[in-house]
């Protein structure tokens, strides 16, 4: 088993002690985050007034974007799910956001990349869930986790951050902007049988105008997607909050992310799991 499996077991986040911030400070740093993802503007970090100190100050601020959004949470997305994308963004292991009603788009969909500053696409995996996994005082175990889980669906992220720099400001800070979430295409489930599928070695292609850009496979992610539908269980229990019937859960790229501008058609191939496209204007 793969450290960061278990990693919320060991961690304090659930601690008093982790956990300083007012209410109005909690806002103050929602509202702020808020606007500039509205405006797409950047800022260089929070003020040190309504900084986030841990993660867990980190989801409370994320829940507070959320609801000034106005917006319902369709499901959570998966970042840093490989030890390079984690060294690149200086964060100790994965993080979670929020995939938000108004951001979810489905396949072809035209997606603007704007002020954009990431510029890239990510292929994902994405699983959606049939049953509730609550808040528990327990471990999820990755039997219970993928027994609660109805469909396997291609998607495609195109991220970007409210920072100036995303790499500096760590992980309180990033999960407090909903851990560099932007937009979000979702394809659509296939009959196949997934459950006989081995998503380590799960091959998939991205083409950026119909040539090929990049290929994995679900090893990348944190070795397994499993590992990493475990990982998002588990945080989520740790900091009060739980997966929900309905919800989708995008584990992080299976392919180098690509690099697009506007005006770029991007497709990527799942194999039995179908494509899902996206147009970059």
């Amino acid at each position: 088993m793969v450290w960061w499996a278990y990693q919320w077991q060991n961690s304090s986040l659930t601690s008093d002690a982790e956990f300083t911030m007012t209410p109005l400070a909690l806002t103050q740093a929602a509202q702020l985050l808020w606007n500039h993802w509205q405006n797409s503007t950047r800022l260089a970090v929070l003020p040190d007034a309504c900084r986030p100190k841990s993660r867990v100050e980190g989801y409370a601020i994320q829940a507070q974007l959320a609801a000034l959004s106005g917006q319902a949470t369709l499901g959570w997305k998966i970042a840093a799910t490989t030890l390079s994308g984690q060294r690149h963004i200086n964060v100790a292991g994965p993080i979670a956001g929020r995939l938000l009603q108004d951001k979810v788009l489905p396949n072809g969909s035209a997606v603007p990349l704007g002020n954009n500053h990431m510029r890239v696409i990510e292929a994902e995996l994405v699983f959606r869930f049939a049953e509730d996994l609550p808040p528990c005082s327990m471990p999820y175990t990755e039997l219970e986790v993928m027994a609660a889980i109805d469909a396997v669906l291609p998607g495609i992220e195109i991220p970007d951050s409210r920072y100036e720099d995303f790499c500096v400001v760590g992980d309180a800070q990033l999960i407090a902007e909903n851990a560099c979430a932007a937009w979000f295409v979702l394809g659509e489930s296939t009959p196949v049988n997934w459950r006989a599928l081995d998503f380590k070695t799960h091959v998939v292609k991205a083409f950026r105008n119909e040539v090929l850009a990049g290929e994995g496979t679900g090893a990348l992610v944190l070795g397994d997607p499993k590992t990493a539908l475990v990982w998002i269980a588990n945080e989520l229990s740790s900091v009060g909050e739980g997966l929900r019937a309905g919800d989708i859960v995008t584990t992080g790229t299976v392919v180098t992310p690509v690099k697009v501008e506007p005006g770029d058609e991007v497709r990527c191939d799942f194999g039995v799991l179908g494509t899902v496209s996206v147009r970059i204007v």
